[in-house]
């Protein structure tokens, strides 16, 4: 590998990094603790003050002059709506950091994802392009031999047909391998070189927790599970918020009154009293979103384990599968080709028998390192869906 290759996980890091989804999901959490800041605040007091010329009724009475009053009204807030207010916005701060993750976590695993599949892009063109080496020199050899005699121009025919065919799919395959790299620099926001070079293989071992410790572990830190869990206990809190908005609520007032002859200071309070309506249709409301959000997340909780067995089974699948392909198939069609070629050069069989026995070959490896990307592609839905991924280069 050259220097500048980039491990899996390095590729991961650049792209939570450079893609403009994590960083809005980011703000968002930004934006949720600011949200607490606001909850968390006191009212702020209110000031009033007016003030004009005071003249009497009878001119002889009392001599024009002016008069001022200052009043100042403070809310007295109710700790309970508060508890709850602060509890609300801090369940959001909760919701938004669960999506922040998720969006992390499925990104992480596309990155993976993307990689391996141009890492098997790149496998299948190195695999055509041998393959019409192949092709080329078996079209060499029997041109000498038409040349001279030995052969039938028909088998040069066949073999120019093979040649071309070869080419046909070097040249799909080459292709195939730069989508596969377009799409992993789109994922990454433009952040890769367009001549990068990944450090991994589809032989890299796949290394995950057991299963039962997994089954314990994928719904309890989902983030989509979290998120929903942080969504039930703000409608929660908001049940908590609309029941105490009921009880009365206070304000205290303060007044100063002057003019020329008199000074008057006075205090009272003003009183809110729920009488007729006592904010049913609100509870009602936050009642019927809290059952929304414990259905949500209990549902939610069932089909992610769902979703976790489905992959399980898969990367069990696509295991055995490669065991298979290493336990002897590959190993045999390669010995079969070499000696149908064998048989070949001594005239023992036609080229026919060769071509077979390579599209054979061809076909089994094409299966093997499909099997190996599935393997990866599992392990890569597994971890997204605990959210494993690299986090000591994000802002967390």
């Amino acid at each position: 590998m050259p220097p500048g290759a980039l491990s899996i996980e390095a590729l991961q890091r650049v792209g939570l990094e450079a893609n403009g989804l994590v960083r809005a999901a980011r703000s968002q959490v930004d934006a949720a603790e600011a949200g607490v800041i606001g909850a968390a605040a006191y009212p702020n007091p209110e000031v009033a003050l007016s003030g004009g010329p005071q003249h009497p009724r009878i001119a002889a009475a009392n001599p024009a002059t002016n008069h001022r009053v200052v009043t100042l009204a403070q809310r007295i807030e109710n700790p309970y709506v508060r508890s709850a207010r602060i509890g609300a916005a801090e369940s959001g701060v909760d919701a938004s950091r669960a999506s922040y993750h998720q969006v992390r976590a499925d990104l992480a695993a596309q990155l993976r994802v993307r990689a391996y599949e141009l890492l098997l892009r790149q496998e299948i063109a190195r695999m055509e392009a041998s393959i019409f080496d192949l092709m080329q020199e078996v079209r060499r050899r029997i041109n000498v031999a038409v040349g001279v005699g030995e052969t039938a121009r028909f088998e040069l025919v066949r073999a120019d047909a093979e040649v071309l065919n070869a080419a046909s799919r070097k040249e799909a395959a080459e292709l195939g391998a730069l989508r596969a790299r377009v799409a992993l620099m789109q994922f990454t926001a433009g952040a890769l070189k367009p001549d990068f070079v990944i450090n991994a293989s589809l032989f890299d071992p796949v290394n995950l927790p057991p299963l039962e410790e997994l089954r314990e572990e994928v719904p309890a830190v989902n983030p989509d599970v979290r998120r929903l869990e942080a969504e039930q206990h703000r409608a929660l809190q908001r049940i908590d918020l609309e029941r105490a908005s009921v009880l009365p609520s206070v304000q205290i007032l303060l007044s100063n009154f002057q003019e020329a002859q008199y000074t008057s200071n006075t205090a009272g309070f003003h009183v809110t009293v729920p009488l007729f309506y006592r904010r049913r249709g609100e509870i009602d409301a936050a009642v019927a979103d809290s059952a929304r959000a414990r259905e949500t997340l209990e549902f939610r909780r069932y089909e992610i384990g769902q979703l976790f067995e489905s992959a399980w089974q898969a990367l069990q699948i696509a295991r055995r599968r490669v065991e298979m392909f290493e336990g002897g198939i590959i190993k045999e069609a390669e010995n079969a080709l070499q000696i149908a070629q064998a048989a070949y050069r001594f005239g023992e069989r036609p080229l026919i028998d060769v071509l077979d026995t390579q599209r054979i070959l061809r076909g089994i490896l094409m299966d093997s390192l499909q099997a190996r990307f599935d393997l990866q592609a599992a392990a890569a839905e597994i971890d997204r869906l605990r959210a494993y991924y690299p986090r000591e280069q994000g802002v967390e």
